[in-house]
């Protein structure tokens, strides 16, 4: 056997396939031939010395490796205990034969069903099952992050806040009853050559108007501007059930009850543009011509372009997308935002409270004292009722069928083809013809530097209104143009009523006040009947 396995035998194998320890094994003891002997001083200082290495290279842990360690765990816990949940759940509650889904289960299927648009909102490789549970989850974190925000900025500029001020405003009794609001600048009645309209615009009021004009400018081209609280705004009574039809009447209502016997001019800004297209439609034959600046129109309009589309949803800010839809399809939650930001009682900035970006040359505006003190004001008396309703009911309006478009405000010729001759005879006659649409002119201002309205909104208009005169102001914001510029100002009135002439001269005559044409076509009449 041994000359099989050599003359190796089975323990000298084994020790070389090791390093040598310095223990040599006989069989009978072991034996230490080459360790010293034991020294026990000697190993004690050893056994310091090494231990005082391992202090050098290990630090010991920090009060806080130790919390966020405990933290680790205690989180690993949790979610285990949550997945210990969860599968309890699965195994008792949402089965099939459980009390709760035989009593739940209908009524939630139903309001998934109603929900289920939102779904379209998602990416097309996320399940809703898991993706809203997630969006659900950071949504009430953000809010609890805001909370805990709001009082500890301690850096931040000292909040204005929100005055309240004594009435001011003129008022007038709708037909229906309801009070309007308004404010006049400008020539005297008697004495205007052309009366100006002005609703406003979102947030705002009757003192905005045309912000910041001044009084020798509309008495040298024989102004009168009348500017009004909306309903619900400022000191005008709310309208229970209010659209843009409605607002136009109000429009028509107050023009008759100051006085404006003969056509006006309507004025729109932003927001306010709305309430002018209204006026063109439903009150087209007391209205003289139209000036709308920086113009909004439904961001939802069905007879828009794809172009159109994506250019106005591509470039307006995620928030104010957000406020779009929800005053399409969830306007109650409206109420929540509004109450956080401009109904809170402080003021903001107007890019915050407005959900808009600001161009170069609105930016320096809104900086400026005098910008800041006109804001706070009209801000003040827009939300002096403190009541959501209204701002919610203008969004609505803004996003809802208008009950027309602004194609419709095109002139064109209409004629009435109610049967086969008539149809014939209109084809070698005009009588049974007209002409619909607004007839007077409309022109437009629109900056080009302007963040809050989209390109594809004038675009739009453009297209469905070639009629319509569109001046394109470069460098240009949304409030650049129209507040506090003199120039501007000037150049708006050039344009509507030419050359300025000043207020209309007075001449009584059994109790009634020419104007100077009318006394020269008085004058000829009476000479050529004593003819």
């Amino acid at each position: 056997m041994a000359e099989v396995r050599g003359a190796n035998t089975w323990r000298e194998e084994l020790t070389s396939l090791v390093e040598d320890t310095g223990i040599l094994y006989t069989g009978e003891a072991a034996t230490f031939s080459s360790l010293p002997p034991f020294n026990p001083e000697k190993s004690t200082a050893m056994a310091a010395a090494v231990s005082e290495t391992d202090h050098e290279t290990e630090p010991p842990e920090t009060l806080k490796e130790q919390v966020t360690e405990f933290l680790k765990s205690w989180c690993e816990m949790v979610l285990e205990l949550g997945r210990g949940c969860r599968d309890i759940l699965q195994q008792t509650v949402v089965t099939e034969d459980s009390f709760v889904v035989q009593k739940l289960g209908g009524p939630v299927a139903r309001v998934s069903s109603r929900l289920r648009f939102l779904n379209e909102f998602l990416p097309e490789d996320r399940d809703p099952v898991h993706a809203w549970p997630v969006i659900f989850f950071v949504f009430i974190l953000a809010l609890s992050a805001l909370n805990l925000n709001v009082g500890h900025d301690g850096l931040a500029p000292a909040v204005k806040k929100v005055l309240v001020h004594p009435p001011s405003a003129s008022r007038i009794q709708l037909p229906d009853g309801r009070h309007l609001a308004y404010r006049e600048i400008g020539v005297p009645a008697d004495k205007a050559r052309f009366s100006l309209m002005a609703p406003h615009s979102f947030l705002s009021s009757r003192l905005a108007g045309i912000p910041g004009v001044k009084i020798p400018l509309l008495e040298e081209f024989g102004v009168r501007l009348v500017s009004y609280d909306l309903p619900g705004f400022g000191e005008s009574d709310p309208h229970p059930s209010r659209n843009l039809n409605s607002s136009a009447f109000d429009m028509l209502h107050l023009a008759d009850a100051v006085g404006v016997d003969d056509k006006f001019w309507v004025l729109g800004y932003s927001g306010g543009s709305i309430h002018a297209w209204a006026a063109l439609r439903y009150v087209p034959h007391r209205i003289a011509g139209a000036a709308v600046v920086a113009p909004m129109i439904n961001p939802y309009e069905p007879s828009m372009t794809k172009e159109e589309m994506r250019s106005i949803w591509g470039e307006s800010l995620p928030r104010r997308k957000l406020m779009y839809y929800l005053a399409r399809r969830l306007p109650k939650l409206l109420s929540f935002f509004y109450r956080r930001s401009f109904l809170s009682g402080k003021h903001g900035r107007i890019e915050k409270l407005m959900s808009v970006s600001l161009g170069r040359r609105d930016e320096i505006l809104t900086e400026g004292a005098t910008f800041e003190d006109f804001w706070h004001r009209d801000v003040e008396e827009s939300v002096r009722q403190g009541n959501t309703k209204p701002f919610i009911e203008e969004a609505i309006l803004q996003v809802s069928n208008w009950g027309f478009s602004l194609a419709d405000l095109q002139v064109q010729r209409k004629c009435y083809r109610n049967g086969i001759f008539p149809w014939l005879k209109s084809l070698y006659s005009l009588a049974e013809c007209e002409l619909a649409g607004f007839l007077g002119p409309i022109h437009i201002w629109q900056g080009m530097d302007d963040q809050a309205v989209p390109q594809g909104m004038i675009d739009h208009i453009s297209r469905v209104l070639p009629g319509a005169t569109m001046h394109k102001l470069p460098n240009e914001g949304h409030f650049s143009f129209f507040f506090f510029c003199d120039e501007c100002h000037r150049q708006i009135f050039s344009t509507l009523f030419g050359s300025p002439q000043g207020p209309l001269e007075q001449a009584t005559n059994g109790g009634e006040i020419f104007s100077e044409g009318d006394m020269e076509e008085q004058s000829l009449a009476t000479d050529s009947t004593n003819k």
